[in-house]
């Protein structure tokens, strides 16, 4: 009695898993892609957190000073100035004391933060006020950090407006710019990340000038 001839099949267990293998390597590929966004994001929340708290530090800064709202001016620098750090251990005047506090306050910006800089401006809406009478500085601080690419140029400008804290929404809910009053300076220059805040000018000693006789400063408790 013969019995009927029958043929193995080869190959399948080695066909099983190569497909095993790459849906694994999908599904670790996928993982890896969602922890670098995470890790990006992340980055980004930091970086903005540390310019708020330079900002603050700023801010301070202008509080110790007790004519910051005479010296408003000697505030006002835009990206491209980088002063010089001199010292006050032998005594600054008011003005001398605003231009130092600038100039180690720009160049912490530049070490906190990779490829900082920082534009400090009058906002518009106070530019055309007098001296003495202005009560905010706009300050807009650029880094540089590792963004994802984005080979589509309008997604690219979108997703850069997205995170661009100087992007503000008009009334139709359309992003424009938030920066200052001139263009090539106060708005976030390109590659980078910018953080745009405004902050109130306080002095302990206040401008006043009664009728037509020179500026006066009012120093409460003095």
């Amino acid at each position: 009695m013969k019995h009927p001839t029958s043929h193995r099949q080869r190959g399948i267990t080695l066909i099983e898993s190569l497909v095993a293998i790459v849906v694994a390597a999908l599904g670790i590929l996928g993982i890896l892609g969602v922890q670098m966004r995470t890790l990006t994001d992340t980055s980004t929340s930091l970086r903005r957190a540390q310019a708020i708290r330079l900002i603050e530090d700023l801010g301070e800064r202008m509080r110790t000073n007790p004519s910051a709202l005479a010296n408003l001016n000697a505030y006002v620098a835009n990206f491209a100035a980088s002063p010089s750090v001199g010292s006050c251990a032998s005594g600054c005047n008011l003005t001398q004391q605003a231009a130092y506090d600038l100039a180690v306050w720009k160049k912490a910006v530049g070490d906190t933060l990779p490829a900082g800089k920082v534009s400090i401006f009058v906002p518009p809406a106070e530019s055309g006020l007098a001296a003495g009478q202005g009560r905010q500085l706009g300050v807009m601080i650029a880094w540089r950090e590792n963004e994802r690419y984005e080979p589509n140029p309008v997604a690219a400008i979108a997703y850069k407006q997205n995170i661009d804290a100087t992007m503000v929404h008009d009334s139709s809910g359309n992003l424009i710019s938030g920066g200052g009053t001139t263009t090539g300076t106060d708005i976030c220059p390109a590659d980078h990340t910018c953080h745009l805040q405004y902050i109130p000018v306080s002095s302990r000693c206040a401008p006043y000038a009664p009728g037509s006789a020179a500026t006066m400063y009012v120093c409460p408790g003095a």
